[in-house]
């Protein structure tokens, strides 16, 4: 391919050289480049691509793309404004543009984007279509697991799975979309036929600084999509609607002109409700438990609608759905109280869980849970404040302490803590607070293992260690494990 048919979609500010040469690949991390590649100077958060411009020559880069002026080459130069912007459009050109083989759905939001796919996911399997899935837990297609990064991938890899896809055979691909991954242009050359709003709660402010902007940096998937499915019983609903250069199907769970749903019941093993759209009704069974299950059902409801499908359809794949891993999961412990993980990391996340719990709670709720380090430190006190509120004890312990000092984190969470008159327990060591849990659990009692759900490792300041929490319950419990 030549590395003009490559920029036919980029605007191009100046060029230096030829651009009619051969290109045998792209690449923007110097590591990764091979003899004939182009390579994009991304300008990134800890260092700056045009920094390795001359690696990346040295190494058999034929051209460079930049945003800077890169000096002393004889190589072929490309400025551009924006080099996120122009790998993208690079990326979807070089891929031969896969999205244009399959539908393609993407959801945003806070909470519940995961969760949502997986649904989607099953309603479309049970019409016998193959899916790619993209998202926080794990890429897929069909059964295929493929290893994830990042929620939303950068998008020279985004494309590359998207072609991988298609090439099998993908009739959907349902992706999670980030707000990172809209306001650094990762996914600014897809072609979304269907866009899905979940939720909109204090999240990522350490990198949108504002309410306003991480809402503006959601916004955009329905200015780049066919048809935008947005919850109207969200604060932010106005904003998207108003964003919004598509067609709207809302959903709620108030009667209204959209999908809505009533007459729900929660249990234990679920929710129960009718689900309602222009006159027709039908009656969901789905075996994940939760208010915020019946939000996820909505949402994957109205994608499905918008794709083609029938409420009988989506009824039918709902009741074929299980649980998601790390997403309010039971761990099987064969004990008289039950534990409980869920990814919960965000104060509406952590809220969601805790009010879910409470409609089917016999006994005591315990709550353990940390906060993530180098994230926001504004939602650390509201954490506290929803966790005490809305437990009967809680144990406070690390996440992810990352760079930060885990007694640091703590701190800030027990301002909000203090706030209520709910007994809790400092154990910075997560396993050990685990293990404090398990040894003072009574009869009926519910352990909530709140904010790394899915993930099996724990990053510190110094390391990444291996902490996959269903495998450290198990062993606790379980002599024969080694305890």
């Amino acid at each position: 391919m030549t590395l003009s048919k490559l920029l036919e979609s980029v605007d191009i500010a100046s060029v230096q050289g030829n651009i009619d040469i051969k290109i045998s690949g792209i690449a923007f991390n110097s590591t990764d480049v091979k003899p004939g590649d182009v390579f994009v100077c991304i300008t990134g958060f800890k260092t700056d691509g045009h920094m390795y411009a001359q690696d990346a020559l040295e190494k058999g880069a034929v051209a460079i793309v930049a945003e800077k002026d890169i000096e002393d080459t004889a190589a072929t130069v490309v400025k551009v404004k924006n080099t996120r912007l122009a790998l993208a459009h690079m990326a979807a050109v070089y891929y031969d543009h896969p999205y244009k083989n399959f539908t393609l759905i993407g959801v945003t939001g806070t909470n519940g984007k995961t969760t949502t796919t997986y649904l989607l996911k099953a309603i479309l399997e049970n019409k016998g279509k193959k899916v790619g899935l993209i998202g926080t837990n794990q890429n897929m297609i069909g059964d295929e697991v493929i290893p994830s990064h990042h929620t939303t991938p950068d998008s020279l890899e985004l494309m590359k799975l998207f072609r991988y896809m298609a090439d099998e055979g993908a009739d959907f691909v349902v992706m999670e979309v980030s707000s990172h991954s809209l306001a650094l242009d990762r996914v600014a050359a897809c072609e979304f036929d269907v866009g899905a709003f979940t939720n909109i709660t204090q999240d990522h402010l350490d990198f949108h600084k504002t309410m306003d902007e991480y809402i503006l940096a959601k916004a955009q998937l329905f200015s780049m999509c066919g048809v935008g499915v947005l919850n109207s019983d969200d604060e932010a609903f106005s904003k998207m609607e108003n964003a919004s250069t598509c067609d709207v199907i809302k959903y709620s769970t108030i009667k209204n002109d959209g999908i809505f749903a009533d007459n729900i019941k929660y249990n234990a093993d679920g929710v129960i409700f009718d689900l309602s759209y222009k006159n027709q009704k039908v009656k969901v069974e789905l075996a994940i438990p939760g208010r915020f299950s019946v939000y996820n059902a909505l949402t994957a409801a109205g994608c499905s609608i918008a794709a083609g499908f029938s409420l009988k359809d989506v009824a039918e794949g709902l009741k074929s759905a299980s649980g998601v891993k790390g997403r309010i999961e039971v761990v099987k412990t064969n004990t008289d109280y039950t534990v409980i993980i869920d990814y919960a990391h965000t104060p509406d996340g952590l809220l969601n869980i805790l009010n879910a719990i409470r409609d089917f709670a016999k006994g005591r709720i315990i709550t353990l849970f940390g906060c993530g380090g180098d994230r926001d430190r504004t939602k650390r006190p509201q954490m506290g404040k929803i966790a005490g509120e809305l437990s009967d004890f809680c144990i406070v312990t690390s996440d992810n302490p990352r760079s930060e000092e885990p007694s640091s984190i703590i701190g800030d969470i027990l301002e909000g803590m203090k706030e209520t008159n709910c007994e809790y327990k400092v154990i910075e060591n997560r396993f050990e607070a685990i293990e404090y849990a398990l040894d003072n659990a009574k009869k009926d009692d519910i352990i909530l293992l709140a904010g790394k759900g899915h993930e099996p490792y724990q990053i510190l300041k110094d390391r990444t260690i291996v902490f996959d929490e269903r495998e450290i319950v198990i062993k606790l419990i379980d002599p024969s494990e080694g305890r």
